[in-house]
């Protein structure tokens, strides 16, 4: 069987040069190599897999260039000595029957947030302005719909069977819950102390690869070759600072609350197993927030205590430090808007499904949603990249800091309180019994 996303593509090695310049790697060396194996039929003709593999070996071996800016740990040690100072805990004001009213809003708020996002995945800012401007519903103020007039329809290539809200009878399944339902049956099985290996070894039990994609499928397919993690993250995986690892990220900040570091520490052995440097900053920043959402209703402060648990010296932290001084500047959210897409392009999938690039949109989600929970969400999808990704984020710790009970009902009634999954046991569940599944496993643990 060919399969080619189990295999070494052209884009593979496309992708692989813009991370390696990324990093900071000296890529002269090689550019050549990339260049001429590129302008072969590597898609289609099997026999020069080899050599594509040899040359994603070899440039792991390339050296940084002079006067690089970052310092970029991917060890949970090197990462922690990079930090700024932070509280590394955090009193919590609220009792048990508050406490789970805000677990609760975190996970319906990460699925309306998702809801949100999910059929407009994939479209650039042509598409869902154009669409939105012609039905006059520029700015995003609601969910996408199906039922327009027939040109419309025809005019944004949209299949009314799948498109819109009115299609839905429950959350449908999509990795950014997939992974957040997967977070707590780790936990549920291997306890809080749960390892890498361990998250490794669910997967391969639980989730069929080919519901993975990009970062995660790479690590899979090298899993199954018997490459632990870490080094499962780094072979051959041109994906390892893509988004796959912050969406990730939510259960972890769900089952320790108040506790940051222990959040970021548990993201850091979830994410370690299929990225590396922004790619688990990704997702120690997201879970760190969460954990710090239910001790503050500014919503600037829970991005930066975040950011205290990721190196202040990467990338990611100088990027959403940047969208924090936007918005101090006093701009707009269609200049924030414009200013992240002329740091990434939206037409280069590199850009589109980095860790940074989303990870600018969900600040500026959080931070220009002026803590309304569906302006926050709206802006975060309406900014394209990766809109069910960032609506997810965006609804995720929006619903941690408003609690279920301060969510409106016009966002959440599409869904009926239900969510299906791809993971095993939780095919079709209701989305506060994961909430109070996940409340009493952070009941149990924490210390």
């Amino acid at each position: 069987m060919k399969h080619i996303w189990l295999y070494v593509s052209k884009t593979d090695l496309g992708i692989e040069l813009e991370q390696l310049r990324d990093e900071g790697r000296d890529v002269k060396r090689l550019e050549a190599a990339f260049k001429r194996l590129q302008a072969k039929d590597l898609d289609n003709d099997f026999a020069l897999q080899p050599q594509a593999q040899e040359l994603l070996d070899r440039a792991q071996g390339l050296p940084t260039v002079k006067g690089y800016a970052h310092r970029e740990p991917s060890d949970l040690a090197g990462i922690r000595k990079e930090r700024p100072s932070g509280p590394r805990r955090m009193r919590l004001k609220l009792g048990r029957e508050a406490l789970l009213d805000r677990v609760q809003g975190a996970w319906f708020g990460r699925c309306a947030g998702c809801l949100l996002g999910k059929p407009v995945e994939g479209w650039r800012t042509p598409r869902m302005w154009g669409y939105l401007k012609d039905l006059g519903r520029y700015p995003l103020d609601d969910f996408f719909r199906s039922k327009v007039p027939k040109a419309i329809l025809k005019k944004y290539d949209i299949n009314p069977k799948w498109f819109g809200v009115e299609n839905v009878t429950c959350m449908p399944e999509d990795d950014d819950t997939n992974y957040t339902t997967i977070g707590l049956a780790v936990v549920k099985r291997h306890g809080i102390d749960f390892t890498p290996e361990h998250v490794a070894g669910f997967w391969m039990q639980e989730v069929p690869i080919l519901h993975t994609c990009t970062a995660e499928r790479v690590a899979y397919r090298n899993f199954a070759q018997s490459i632990a993690p870490p080094a499962s993250a780094v072979y051959r995986n041109p994906y390892r600072e893509w988004i796959g690892a912050q969406i990730r990220a939510d259960f972890f900040g769900y089952v320790a609350l108040g506790n940051p570091q222990r959040a970021a520490e548990l993201a850091w052995r979830d994410a370690s197993i299929s990225h590396v440097k922004n790619g688990i900053y990704g997702e120690m920043w997201v879970a760190a927030m969460l954990a710090v959402a239910v001790t503050t209703d500014n919503v600037k402060e829970v991005i930066r205590l975040g950011l205290t648990e990721v190196p202040r010296t990467s990338r990611l932290a100088a990027a959403v430090r940047d969208v924090i001084g936007w918005n101090e500047e006093g701009i707009g959210y269609e200049e924030a808007i414009a200013r992240i897409h002329k740091c990434w392009n939206e037409n280069n999938a590199h850009h589109w499904c980095h860790t940074i690039s989303n990870a600018q949109i969900v600040a500026m989600g959080l931070l220009w949603g002026e803590g309304d929970y569906g302006k926050a969400i709206c802006r975060a999808v309406q900014a394209c990249l990766d809109t069910d990704c960032n609506g997810a984020t965006v609804g995720s710790v929006m619903g941690m800091m408003l609690g279920r009970k301060g969510l409106p009902e016009r966002w959440l009634k599409p869904m009926r309180g239900t969510l299906q999954t791809g993971v095993t046991g939780y095919h079709r569940v209701k989305i506060a019994d994961l909430a109070a599944e996940g409340f009493e496993l952070y009941c149990k643990n924490r210390r």
